[in-house]
Parts: C-alpha cells; structure tokens; sequence
C-alpha cells in the first residue's frame, strides 16, 4: 500500500520523485494526486497550493485531498509546512517533529466544521478520541530519518493552526505562545483532524522559516523568509526520503479511537 505525502509552500514537486498525475474524485471534490515512487516506496502526492502557489491557504481542499489519499489505499499521511516559530531559542532552518495540536476553532477555510462526517445518519461517523493527534510511529520515523539526513530537529512541539492568508498580530502571537505552541502555519490543522477521522496514521514535519510577529526584536526580513522557504525543498526532500526507508507497515496504526454511532 502506498504512502501518502502533502506538501505546502515551496515544495511543489518532490526532488527524486518518479510517476505521473492522475485526478481523483472524491465527494468532496477531485484532487490531482501524483503517483508514483520515491526512495523506491510507492507515494501518492499531493502539493496543496499547486504549481505556482495558484490556491493560498484559503483556497485548499482539506477535505477532498484527504479524502483522496484515503481512497487510493495510503497505509500513512506524511505532512511538511515551513512555518513560523514562537521561539526564539528555535534557530531559524529547524525541523520540528511536532506532537501535539492548537486548533481552537476546528474551522475549514470556507467557516464550515472541519469533519469529513457532513451528513446525519452516515455510516462510520462519530467522535475521533486520541491522546495525541500525531502518529507516534510516524514521529520516531521523521525524527531518525532528519538525524539520518545531518538536519538540525526539534523532537517535539505543538503546531499551531492560524487562518490565512495574512499573518499574525504580536497579541495574537502572545496568545498562541502562552498556549504553549511552538510554531504556526496556515494549513496542517485541518489535515490533522481529518487524517484522524479517516483513520489514517499522520505525521507532521515542520520547517521554520521566520520568527512570528513580536517573537525577535526584529521582524526576519521577507527576503530571508524567501530564502528560507526555498532551502526547506531539498531538506523535507532527504528528509522524506529517509523517513520512506525506515517505515515499518506493522506499525501504521490508526492514531486514537472513535466512538461511533453505527
């Protein structure tokens, strides 16, 4: 069973990555998924913003392009963002394996609930109950394998889910940091809560590219950011990679359980 990745700003298309595009219906809309292999597993790939960052965050399609990954069989979901960091002991160029979840509104880009369970009396809907949201397996895996690659990591974190497309006020930022979180972007909270629902084992690798507003003494220049975001290619790149090697399908399981109603 293949594996499925989603990228986001920067990474449009996967370095080594060999296959070709197909369009997958899903109730929720079709998705373009690449198919093919990486580091000799097979992947399915999904780049949420496409060639030329043609969709913002407000424009991703959670629900269809998880809803796809699960239809074509992915046995996991790994995940990479860049991100901004709420700490500023975090060197810029970090990877963050993160382990916990801030996403206080469980909204989509459209207001909507995020829940792949839309219409009453559905079979399989009902409640995900987990501990964490992030894979454990899938988390030991893309620590090893950033190690494995001679990229600095941050074991752990809490990802913090923002809406977009603009940035952050420093209250805002004081906010989210007193919550604990670590590092904030526009688009992985939703795909979180999904994968769970689907029952999906999902991992999320960060990549901080800035510090968020009020966390330096001086905003990171944009040119930096830039700069930042196009290095995080090549390090989520042999990152995954690596992670793909060291992937042991015993240990897909799904994250929590569900209480359901059928």
């Amino acid at each position: 069973m293949p594996v499925g990745i989603i990228t986001g700003s920067g990474t449009y298309a996967l370095p080594g990555f060999q296959g070709r595009a197909r369009e997958v219906p899903t109730r929720f809309g079709a998705v373009a998924v690449n198919q093919g292999t990486l580091a000799g597993v097979e992947v399915l790939h999904i780049s949420r913003h496409g060639e030329g960052h043609r969709r913002l965050s407000n424009h991703v399609t959670h629900q269809a392009n998880v809803s796809a990954l699960a239809q074509c069989g992915a046995r996991a979901i790994l995940a990479v963002t860049v991100c901004g960091a709420l700490d500023p002991a975090l060197e810029l160029g970090t990877l963050i394996v993160f382990d916990d979840l801030h996403y206080l509104s469980n909204r989509l880009p459209d207001g909507s609930l995020c829940t792949l369970h839309t219409e009453p009396g559905a079979r399989g809907r009902g409640h995900w109950v987990f501990e964490t949201p992030f894979a454990p397996a899938l988390r030991r895996v893309l620590v090893d394998a950033a190690r494995d690659a001679g990229r600095p990591v941050r074991e752990g974190g809490c990802y913090g889910h923002v809406d977009g497309p603009r940035f952050n006020t420093r209250a805002e930022i004081r906010t989210l940091a007193g919550a604990g979180v670590t590092a904030v972007s526009q688009t992985a909270g939703p795909e979180t809560v999904l994968a769970g629902e689907a029952g999906v084992p999902y991992g999320l690798l960060g990549y901080a590219t800035d510090y968020a507003n009020g966390v330096s003494p001086q905003p990171t220049p944009v040119e930096e950011l830039l700069r930042l975001i196009e290095a995080s290619t090549e390090a989520f790149g042999a990152t995954l990679a690596a992670a793909l090697a060291r992937l042991e399908p015993t240990e897909l399981t799904p994250t929590g359980t569900h209480l359901r109603f059928d």
